[in-house]
């Protein structure tokens, strides 16, 4: 790392740390001890992985958000507990604090968010929900402020490198790509017969079930078009998905002069986690490196509209703009989890979040009381909206 970082660790706060970002986070530090320092963790329950994590790393704070959750006597000296969603929102915006990731899903890391930006302190954005909800109010606190955004998920760290050195004015065109998820080879006809488990068994990735039915719907990709036209400050239709099965190249960008670049690395989480910590230095990996020859070709395809409609759902959502998108993405949230849970088929999710956003009354520039309204309004329409059974 440069002089000014290795005089002391960068201070880290974790919001999520016992999902699968904020776990592989954690061995992104124990990789790189000298150069991190974890001084906040949060989660949602006092679980046997939490309680291992605090009693590990001891940080100055934790914080449980479940309501009536106690670690039970076994708070560390020095750690004090934070509770409820407030929690959240002290640890990211605590004193002494050089980054927060915020790894939590859902609409939880949203007002963390917010608090970390028009505090000043740089967030490492894994958290789709923000940008998606509220990328206007996320992206003017981090104006305002001046606060870095940084992203965390592989496509957007892709294509953040690949802008490393670029002029935004030169960019033509960035596209995604989307391995297709579990589903990609299924005969379409029998997508209405998959099970939740067939669902979470991803071909390339290992993460959490939400987003790995996302994965599968290819909803994931849709909003991630919606989080990149965020975090770069680009129109809707500059940025495009492509098929690309083997998850090698990330992203891409097109420059105005027809070149291309692409950022290429193994399917592992950890490396886009560890070039955001360690921003703006490139810290070495002990994960197995790229092999060309071993992988043998790359293959593209475009995207099926009949077979992921998710994906155009969530691009007809940014276009319509306003508060659309909350509403896709809460309507989404419930779905897969009525999906998982055995009460809808799998052709039913994109049937219910269409049916929420028919029946949406859009508000052109939401307020954050307004965000969260319509999230409310969403999540409980597309339960009233389901199916009695599968």
């Amino acid at each position: 790392m440069n002089d000014s970082q290795t005089a002391r660790p960068k201070r880290i706060v974790i919001l999520g740390s016992t999902g699968s970002i904020g776990r592989q986070a954690l061995e992104v530090i124990d990789w790189h001890p000298d150069c991190f320092e974890v001084v906040g963790l949060a989660a949602r329950g006092a679980s046997e992985l939490f309680r291992e994590q605090i009693a590990r790393r001891r940080p100055a704070l934790a914080a449980l958000t479940e309501p009536g959750e106690t670690l039970d006597g076994a708070l560390p000296d020095g750690t004090r507990l934070c509770r409820g969603p407030d929690g959240l929102v002290e640890l990211a915006t605590a004193p002494n604090v050089d980054l927060v990731l915020v790894a939590t899903s859902g609409t939880a890391g949203l007002a963390p968010t917010l608090g970390a930006l028009r505090a000043g302190r740089p967030v490492a954005l894994a958290n789709k929900e923000a940008l998606i909800m509220a990328g206007h109010l996320v992206m003017r606190a981090a104006g305002e402020s001046g606060a870095a955004v940084i992203p965390v998920d592989s496509e957007h760290s892709a294509i953040w490198q690949c802008l490393r050195g670029e002029g935004m004015d030169w960019i033509r065109r960035v596209t995604l790509t989307a391995s297709g998820g579990a589903f990609r080879d299924f005969p379409i006809a029998e997508l209405a017969d998959v099970t939740p488990e067939q669902a979470l068994r991803h071909p390339n990735w290992s993460m959490g079930p939400k987003i790995t039915v996302d994965s599968a719907t290819l909803m994931n990709k849709g909003l991630e078009v919606l989080e990149a036209c965020w975090l770069f400050d680009l129109p809707l239709d500059q940025v495009g998905i492509v098929l690309h099965r083997e998850s090698i190249i990330h992203s891409l960008v097109e420059f105005v002069d027809g070149s291309q670049k692409a950022q290429l690395a193994i399917p592992d989480m950890r490396l886009p986690i560890q070039y955001a910590l360690g921003y703006p230095d490139r810290l070495p990996t002990p994960s197995a490196p790229l092999d060309l020859i071993a992988v043998g070709s790359l293959t593209f395809g475009e995207v099926d509209s009949r077979r992921f409609r998710c994906a155009f759902l969530a691009l007809e959502a940014g276009r319509r703009g306003g508060s659309f998108p909350a509403t896709l993405n809460a309507a989404n949230e419930v779905a897969v989890e009525l999906f998982l849970g055995g009460l809808i088929r799998f052709d039913q999710i994109a049937e219910l979040v269409n049916a929420v956003l028919e029946r949406h009354v859009p508000i052109r520039d939401p307020e954050l009381c307004e965000v969260l309204s319509v999230d409310a309004w969403a999540r409980r329409t597309c339960r009233a909206l389901a199916p009695t059974s599968a």
